[in-house]
């Protein structure tokens, strides 16, 4: 059975920092592209930033120089450090991995809030 359970998020100050994570059971972590979406009330959830299986990333441009996407193979666990956070990237913040070649088997994490306030 696939699990994903995301941890990290909360409230973090304008400027601040949090790490989000997103730790995997049961299928071959190293198979996956993966990516953070984020979905703000009222919007329509977007890309954050991506990852492929053979390490490639890309980021959408509202968080470049920003945000750092990386994963852990032997942890099975995909990380999104925030740095200079700011109050548009309050979301909810959801982790997707979808398999590379074979049947296409997408996954989604619960999803953790991520709320930027003073």
């Amino acid at each position: 059975q696939v699990q994903l359970v995301e941890s990290g998020g909360g409230l973090v100050q304008p400027g601040g920092s949090l790490r989000l994570s997103c730790a995997a059971s049961g299928i071959t972590f190293s198979r996956y592209d993966m990516g953070w979406y984020r979905q703000a009330p009222g919007k329509q959830r977007e890309l954050v930033a991506a990852i492929t299986n053979g390490g490639s990333t890309n980021y959408a441009d509202s968080v470049k120089g920003r945000f750092a996407i990386s994963r852990d193979n032997a942890k099975n666990t995909l990380y999104l450090q925030m740095n200079s956070a700011k109050p548009e990237d309050t979301a909810v913040y959801y982790c997707k991995l979808s398999l590379v070649g074979g049947f296409p088997y997408v996954y989604w994490g619960q999803g953790t809030q991520v709320t930027v306030s003073s």
